[in-house]
């Protein structure tokens, strides 16, 4: 990564940029920000699931949702309309993110090993 022009400061021509976040390309970029999701949603309560890791169960009560990550697209599902508004409401200020809506439907493909 080059630094932008006009970037360098006279007496400083050696000194390098230090990134302060991921970039999307990057093959660690991924890895960073699953990290950085999983430490934020578990700090809501959610418990990540041992054989799928990217599904993440909150309960409540009688209340209980469910939160599929893939890759940064979220479908938050469950049996509790306001739990989910409040989930929603959550997020959205840890995330910037935007409601798609409703899914239509779910398209799931799980590889299974041996």
């Amino acid at each position: 990564m080059d630094q932008p022009e006009g970037f360098t400061a006279v007496g400083e021509e050696r000194k390098v940029c230090r990134l302060q976040r991921s970039i999307y390309s990057l093959k660690q970029a991924f890895r960073s920000w699953n990290t950085h999701f999983d430490e934020v949603i578990r700090g809501y309560d959610f418990i990540k699931n041992d054989y799928v890791p990217c599904i993440y169960k909150k309960i409540s009560g009688s209340s209980v949702a469910y939160l599929v990550l893939d890759v940064n697209d979220i479908l938050l599902i469950g049996n509790d309309v306001k739990m989910l508004g409040d989930i929603k409401a959550w997020l959205s200020t840890q995330f910037s993110m935007k409601d798609m809506g409703e899914a239509s439907y779910i398209l799931w493909h799980q590889d299974l090993q041996g």
